[in-house]
């Protein structure tokens, strides 16, 4: 009864308070699951964060906070971005290194990446042309009437006639022919009636002379015996054909007068046919003479022809930007036709340096006017009797005597393109997990599907072909340098004027080393003071304007940075000394091989950024090529006079932004004038130590300007210019810079960037004119660069 009475209770107590014990169950299993799931997911096995998965980041580290669309905005924690208001999100940290990147493998496979090893191997320019098939010139034979007449007949009436030579072309009437022919039969009956020559009258042979004259009037020598025995002058000609070939064109009709040197008949020799071909200027490298052509033809598919290069036309087409190259072909068969298009494909490959090998010549003979004729040794052309030449001397690698003679070469899709220099992605040995480093190397001329590389890679290094972009835009958000910001920091494009700090191998912003006579060691420092030293060097040899002793300066400054020991740095100190060292390499490997006065003001602008950099980041100073700016004490006298340079040069900018080369030049007469009139009798000491070097440049840079002679020479001068102006405003302070902007466009010169000073902050671009009028990726007030401290600021106030 008990047991009944309790389970009767206990039934009752349950249907009373059925959802109250549904709830508690639901919550006991809830709590039992979340207990569950923290037992198994423990401690994260690879490195990942829970606000970025995927993405490295040291635990001891704090966070730091970026705008995806302004990498340059950087927090210690979440938040919105001040400029676009977008959310804030954390950066990814990496391994040690100013330009490296970080990853999972799980975002590895998301991102596609793939790496090859970097090989010294031979590849395959492919060139491809166009072009159409003409007559050979040198097979080309023109019928013209030796002597005035009337063409009686023309025994051949119609153009397309083949011909032998010998063959009978044209009658023709001449009084002169019939009159010489007269000449002739008179002077054989006065020698056959005059008595033989005696000791003192000796003989004249009239008739020989006559003979002489028929044949230059075009009358063969069987002609002439006909008319010998015939003893009678003839009143008609026969011309006769001189070639074998098709009669390509009938310039007169019978009845016809005609003078001497008048054109009948054109004959063409078919046999042996000229292809005409365009190439581009930027296939010119792979192109040599005697080179195989293939070639293919519209009216026989799948028909493969071959030719010879004979000529490479010396001239640039400069409507058509290409050049015409000649190949001789043989035509035994008659299928190809003048006028005919034809497709064409040069294989040229391609060895170290960029010469062109052809293992087949080796050792062999080839003729400088004919590429057809090849011998074992030394002789004579058969066609034209010209001396033999060797192969090598035409520009070919007839052998492969090692390795080295191989190029260095990676893949196109591995190359971010930032002008003659690229970014490309190296992926780091023996890191702890999938990490990439940014290299700016020098590329050489592109070869198919490969860039040749002179400096910056070695062989078997992994480089990524496969999501560069994706790891360059990584690293654009980590505010670390980049293709799109190559000094990083963000914002986008080249120099970054007034920017106090540089990226850290951990993405954050590492400050300046700021004074001189910062700890380092001294062997380090006599080393970056040689580095200097050779940097100076290069601009005493663009003042005086020889390209020679710039290569030679460059040579030099290469010679200085190879021997930078950056072991005697570590931490983030070491890896910015090493980013400085590959710029400055690169800059030295351009430099040697510039050709133009135009590129070294280009590639100079680029090496002082860099220098100016690392003595920004080091506190390093260069006797008298770097004084020490803000000591300074420049009397406002003095930067008074400074805007007689500033108006000219404003004038110059608009001119350029307008692409009117002729008021830039009078603008320029203008600058001339200012700069003669400057008086620096108020300077004293380090100030006029320091002016005395400007002025010097900005007398060169002057003189430059008055010798360019079109849009691209001035605006090459204006970058310096401008270069040299701010560097006025940094070291002496520019008048009225208050109302003054410096602007930027980071696609100046081939991706290097210039810098200009306006008054107003609306964009004219003068490096690119009307074509881009508005690029620029900086336009910041110009006095946000302090300027040095007066002498007398008093004296400034009105």
């Amino acid at each position: 009864m008990n047991v009944d009475r309790k389970s009767g209770l206990l039934s009752k107590l349950i249907a009373e308070h059925r959802w109250k014990l549904l709830v508690v169950q639901a919550v006991c299993f809830l709590a039992l699951g979340f207990a569950l799931a923290w037992s198994f997911r423990g401690a994260p096995t690879d490195g990942t964060s829970a606000s970025e998965p995927g993405v490295s980041a040291p635990k001891d580290s704090p966070s730091i906070w970026t705008c995806s669309m302004h990498p340059q905005i950087r927090r210690d924690g979440p938040g919105s971005c001040p400029i676009c208001g977008m959310d804030l999100v954390p950066v990814k940290k990496s391994v040690g290194g100013i330009r490296t990147v970080s990853i999972s493998p799980d975002v590895r496979k998301l991102m596609n990446i793939e790496t090859v090893p970097v090989a010294h191997r031979y590849v395959t320019a492919e060139v491809r042309m166009v072009g159409k098939v003409e007559y050979d010139e040198t097979r080309l034979a023109h019928i013209t009437a030796w002597v005035s007449g009337r063409l009686d007949r023309l025994f051949v009436d119609f153009t397309g006639v083949q011909v032998d030579k010998g063959d009978h072309m044209v009658s023709i009437y001449s009084e002169e022919l019939y009159s010489a022919q007269e000449e002739l039969i008179q002077s054989l009956k006065y020698q056959s009636e005059r008595p033989s020559s005696t000791r003192f009258t000796p003989s004249v042979d009239l008739a020989e002379s006559a003979r002489e004259k028929l044949r230059l009037l075009g009358i063969t020598d069987k002609q002439i015996q006909e008319i010998e025995q015939r003893a009678r002058p003839s009143d008609h000609l026969t011309i006769y054909s001189p070639v074998s070939g098709i009669v390509i064109a009938k310039l007169r009709q019978e009845g016809d007068r005609v003078r001497t040197g008048d054109r009948i008949y054109s004959v063409a020799d078919l046999t042996q046919l000229w292809v005409q071909l365009d190439a581009y200027e930027s296939d010119l490298p792979w192109l040599r003479y005697g080179q195989d052509v293939e070639f293919t033809t519209e009216a026989y598919p799948g028909d493969v022809f071959h030719g010879r290069i004979a000529f490479i036309d010396p001239v640039l087409n400069a409507a058509t930007r290409t050049v015409k190259v000649r190949v001789n072909v043989s035509n035994k068969d008659g299928r190809l036709k003048p006028e005919m298009f034809v497709r064409a494909i040069v294989r040229s490959k391609i060895a170290a340096g960029g010469r062109v090998l052809d293992a087949s010549l080796a050792g062999k003979w080839i003729s400088p006017m004919h590429p057809e004729i090849v011998k074992d040794g030394p002789g004579n052309c058969d066609i034209c009797g010209m001396p033999l030449v060797r192969a090598e001397t035409l520009g070919y690698v007839t052998a492969e005597p090692s390795d080295t003679a191989k190029p260095l070469v990676i893949p196109v899709s591995a190359a971010l393109l930032t002008g003659t220099r690229a970014i490309v992605y190296v992926q780091v040995p023996d890191a702890p997990e999938p990490t990439y480093e940014g290299r700016e190397i020098v590329l050489g001329p592109r070869a198919g599907d490969y860039y040749l590389v002179k400096s910056g890679l070695e062989e078997g290094e992994l480089i990524v072909t496969n999501g560069t972009f994706k790891l360059d835009s990584a690293l654009q958000i980590s505010a670390k340098p980049s293709m799109m910001t190559p000094e990083g920091g963000g914002g986008g494009g080249g120099h970054n004027h007034g920017v106090d700090s540089e990226p850290t191998a951990n993405g954050e912003s590492m400050q300046m080393a700021g004074p001189p006579g910062m700890s380092l060691p001294p062997a380090l420092q006599a080393q970056l003071h040689q580095v200097l030293g050779s940097v100076a060097f290069v601009g005493e040899a663009i003042e005086e304007a020889e390209l020679q002793a710039i290569r030679n300066a460059y040579s030099q400054l290469g010679t200085a940075v190879s021997s930078l020991d950056e072991g005697l740095l570590s931490g983030d100190m070491r890896a910015q000394l090493e980013e400085f060292e590959m710029l400055l390499r690169n800059d030295a490997v351009e430099g040697k091989e510039i050709d133009s006065l135009q590129d070294a003001d280009r590639i100079y602008l680029v090496t002082k950024r860099h220098t100016e950099r690392l003595q920004a980041m080091f506190g390093l100073s260069h006797g008298q090529h770097q004084m020490e700016e803000k000591s300074l004490d420049i009397p406002a006298e003095f930067r008074n006079q400074l805007s007689q340079i500033v108006r000219p040069y404003l004038a110059i900018s608009n001119a350029l932004a307008a692409d009117d080369a002729r008021a830039a030049a009078a603008a320029i007469s203008g600058l001339h004038q200012a700069v003669s009139s400057l008086n620096s009798q108020s300077l004293d000491g380090k100030a006029a130590e320091r002016w005395k070097a400007e002025l010097s440049s900005l007398s060169t840079i002057t003189a430059r300007l008055a010798t360019a002679n079109d849009l691209e020479s001035l605006r090459s001068a204006f970058a310096l210019l401008s270069e040299e102006l701010l560097t006025l405003q940094r070291t002496f302070g520019l008048p009225n810079s208050d109302q003054l902007y410096e602007l930027h466009c980071p696609m100046a010169f081939d991706g290097r960037g210039a810098s200009w000073i306006q008054t107003d902050a609306a964009v004219r671009n003068p490096y690119y004119g009307a074509s881009m009028l508005k690029c620029a990726d900086k336009v910041a007030p110009l006095a946000d660069q302090e300027p040095p401290p007066e002498e007398h600021a008093g004296h400034n106030r009105e």
